[in-house]
């Protein structure tokens, strides 16, 4: 049985617990601020991400940089978690 929030595509990215990675396949931004910031970051689709923290911010790694997300931005990443 599938856990709310996966399917065969992938997962949420503010699912992932700390030390997880994921290739990201979907953003699913509602403001286009919000995509654009991502693509800032170089957040964007295929790119390799992991969860470095989840408390007190949400903070994952993208190649050699680490960003802070807020709650739109992690809710709008979904990925394909990569086995380690």
């Amino acid at each position: 049985m599938l856990t709310a929030g996966f399917s065969v595509q992938g997962a949420s990215l503010q699912l992932l617990r700390a030390g997880e990675r994921g290739i990201i396949t979907r953003i699913n931004a509602q403001q286009d601020t919000i995509a654009q910031a991502l693509k800032t970051k170089g957040l964007i689709l295929g790119q390799a991400i992991a969860v470095e923290q989840r408390f007190p911010q949400f903070i994952v790694r993208v190649g050699n940089a680490t960003h802070a997300l807020n709650d739109l931005s992690k809710q709008a990443i979904y990925v394909r978690i990569m086995n380690h």
